[in-house]
């Protein structure tokens, strides 16, 4: 545990020294939004082109690992539902609260820290992950929210999550990362260093932004955030521990890598959504907050035990 908290601590670090930079205010919020810009558009994405690019679909695909996941998070989405509705919230701040017990930040943290943590391997999986998570538990938000306010379901629903995946750079990265791989195409060694320098802004540019923004965040509405963030940190993890160590059959290091993403804190586009829909923008902030300030210690616990049964 304290050999991998010592390991975890300069990720964290580079955090904190976001954190510090956007609360004395060397960093302002608009530069937080531009450094964050950058990261999203150019280098995590250089990054992602760069790993998909030598990968296979079907070393990227796992059907097991698909459904361990699928199903550990919907159980966990499922109870962030029924918990916000018996406290007589509404379906789209239960939508709200159900994504932050169920998505983590595993674009901006997960992909940096793991694939150095636990391997460039881990990659394929964690984006596997990814695309679960933009995809299907993405477009059910805009799906739950939308429909609550115009009472149906309508075609405009259905354009807007796909233009919304469309503009996503993380999916088009994957996917034409992807189609080099399978048509195998060649790249010029140039285009393959000018990713590779980009790509490498990815990690110090991501944890740095994550810092900065969370600068801005509260801790606000303390119970529910407490709440909200002990199903990230703690029920989803272990609903995904269940379902890929005891009910499918995934292999010990997908598992590890599965288990220890579930591990993450609640994703910062929870909140850039709670804030576009007007739907509980300061609970997500407090939640965003708290989880990512105990995950120092509940990350590195949870990578600690997953590396046990790692091959």
């Amino acid at each position: 545990m304290i050999e991998v908290f010592l390991q975890t601590l300069p990720f964290f670090g580079i955090i904190g020294l976001g954190y510090g930079a956007g609360r004395t205010g060397f960093f302002s919020p608009e530069a937080t939004a531009y450094l964050t810009k950058f990261v999203f558009y150019f280098a995590l994405s250089a990054m992602l082109f760069r790993f998909s690019a030598n990968l296979s679909l079907g070393e990227l695909f796992d059907w097991s690992f698909f459904w361990a996941y699928l199903i550990g998070t919907g159980a966990v989405y499922a109870l962030g539902t029924i918990v916000a509705l018996a406290r007589g919230r509404g379906v789209q701040e239960a939508a709200v609260e159900a994504q932050c017990v169920a998505i983590g930040n595993i674009g901006f943290l997960g992909i940096p820290m793991l694939a150095l943590l636990m391997g460039e391997a881990a990659i394929g999986h964690i984006m596997m992950m990814l695309a679960v998570d933009l995809i299907i538990f993405g477009s059910l938000i805009v799906i739950l929210i939308t429909g609550a306010r115009d009472g149906r379901m309508s075609f405009g629903i259905l354009r807007t999550i796909g233009v919304g995946l469309l503009k996503n750079p993380m999916i088009v990265s994957i996917c034409v990362g992807l189609a080099v791989s399978s048509l195998t195409l060649p790249v010029p060694e140039p285009i393959w260093q000018f990713v590779s320098i980009l790509g490498a802004a990815a990690t110090p540019g991501a944890l740095f932004a994550i810092g900065a923004s969370l600068a801005t965040k509260s801790a606000e509405r303390i119970a529910v955030a407490a709440w909200l963030s002990f199903g990230k940190l703690v029920l989803h993890p272990a609903a995904v521990a269940v379902m890929a160590l005891l009910v499918f059959p995934v292999e010990p290091y997908a598992a590890a890598v599965m288990i220890a993403s579930a591990s993450l804190p609640v994703a910062g586009n929870v909140y850039m959504l709670a804030q576009h829909y007007g739907v509980a923008p300061h609970r997500v902030s407090a939640s965003i907050f708290i989880s990512t300030t105990l995950s120092i210690l509940t990350v590195s616990a949870v990578i600690a035990w997953v590396t046990t049964f790692m091959p």
